[in-house]
């Protein structure tokens, strides 16, 4: 019997250039990349060089500070190049794709007569632990440290996002693998989310608690899903999985075969022909979205959606936890006198010479312009109106960027995600980088509490 959470607060962010549910094989990539901003925490240790070969699932770096977390390569080929930052730091390793897939083999995993530390060294071993994150704090899951309990989101309310009720069809064996696996890692439950109207293959799992999600975004966030479900107090840990890196994590106990490949939405208003291409983690995003056309070459491409995705251009790859590429305008022209007249093709939560409140099913083609220039904190109440979470996000906002701990651990900080607070970001009349200031007020808590 499933449980319902019906959101209230929230603001659905309707855009022009939903996907058609038809997928097509994107262009097999010459080049992938593993991103190590992917991996937010993560200090790598190489374990092959330049020049290299390496096979599909083979381990190219582990985690400096837990050595058995193997993180792999998507594809078999040669490592070409290895970019660097500031003071030697990985940026990013680039991997030649050799034509005929050699994939490293792995016993599978009975899942059913496996004990608990089995399945983990299994998923740390085959770089599947990478799509475990764990709250407090967003970052990949310690696994040490077990977890009261599981969430999975397979509600997707995100402007444009791939819906997980098509990618996910026919993975029923994979999904329930991973789940069983997964429940034998902690003494709690497993948390599925679902939409409430939906068909969704995650619904008939076993071993599982089901949810049934409806209200307007944010509500098929995990992070809200946790808040209305079980809320993580100080000294508690929960985790987080994708169900697109279950179907991964599935597979891999299923076959003993890392199978990177993934079916990613490509959406937005520059896009001629918006629909689903079957590729892989970290592919040339160029591969599909040209194949498709676009409508002008001022455009922004975003790996992810248009709230929590990250820009990356028209030749960059393909993010280790996306499904989903957005293509919108890019926003680098200026209305005259455009904060002194009604606002007809925009959308806004305040009713002052805007009309979107008039139309509330209409659809937007918006750019990436801002509408305004970075200024003070300006205290509207506005972030209450699409912040579902028992929290006071203002608060929690000035607590980060003042460094003040105590207040962070009292307003709820253990709880949240960057991503939480998108829409907040989004509505913001300060223009404030609010998901940026949540990360550093996170890695402040990590450094100095753990």
């Amino acid at each position: 019997m499933s449980k319902d959470i019906r959101i209230r607060k929230g603001l659905d962010v309707k855009l022009v250039g939903d996907a058609v549910q038809e997928t097509a094989a994107a262009v097999a990539s010459n080049v992938y990349a593993i991103q190590l901003s992917d991996f937010h925490g993560i200090i790598p240790k190489m374990l092959k060089k330049v020049g290299e070969k390496v096979q599909a699932g083979e381990a190219v770096f582990f985690n400096k500070t837990n050595e058995s977390m193997h993180f792999v390569s998507p594809v078999s080929g040669e490592i070409t190049e290895i970019v660097r930052g500031e003071r030697r730091k990985i940026l990013t390793i680039k991997i030649a794709a050799d034509k005929e897939q050699i994939y490293a083999t792995r016993a599978t995993v009975n899942v059913d007569s496996s004990n608990a530390q089995t399945i983990k060294e299994t998923l740390l071993a085959s770089g599947c632990w990478a799509f475990i994150k764990q709250r407090p704090y967003d970052v990949i899951a310690n696994p040490e440290v077990a977890p009261k309990a599981i969430f999975v989101s397979a509600y997707a309310s995100a402007p444009l996002a791939a819906n997980y009720d098509y990618v996910l069809a026919g993975k029923e064996a994979e999904l329930q693998a991973a789940v069983a696996a997964l429940s034998k890692l902690t003494d709690g439950k497993v948390h599925v989310s679902v939409g409430k109207n939906s068909n969704s293959p995650m619904a008939g799992l076993n071993g599982v608690i089901l949810h049934k999600v409806s209200g307007p975004h944010p509500s098929g966030n995990v992070g809200t899903q946790i808040n209305k479900i079980d809320p993580v107090n100080k000294g508690e840990v929960v985790w987080t999985v994708s169900p697109q890196d279950l179907v991964i994590i599935g597979e891999l106990l299923l076959t003993g075969k890392y199978n990177a490949e993934r079916i990613v939405a490509l959406v937005g208003a520059e896009v001629k022909k918006p629909k689903y291409y079957k590729t892989k983690i970290g592919a040339e995003v160029a591969t599909f979205v040209y194949a498709s056309g676009v409508h002008s070459e001022n455009i922004r491409v975003i790996s992810g959606n248009v709230l929590t995705g990250t820009k990356i251009g028209p030749d960059g790859f393909l993010g280790s936890y996306d499904n989903t590429v957005t293509v919108i305008p890019e926003g680098d022209d200026y209305d005259f006198f455009g904060w002194n007249k009604p606002i007809f093709n925009k959308l806004s939560t305040s009713r002052a010479m805007t009309f979107s409140w008039l139309t509330p099913n209409k659809k937007y083609n918006l750019n990436t312009n801002t509408n305004g220039e970075h200024r003070a904190f300006v205290v509207t109440g506005a972030y209450e109106e699409v912040f579902p979470l028992d929290m006071y996000p203002m608060q929690m906002l000035k607590a980060c960027m003042v460094k003040d701990l105590d207040a962070m651990e009292a307003l709820g900080m253990y709880e949240v995600a960057p991503e939480d607070f998108a829409l907040t970001e989004f509505i913001c009349v300060s223009k404030q980088p609010h998901q940026a200031i949540i990360r550093e007020g996170l890695d402040l808590m990590y450094k100095e509490i753990g």
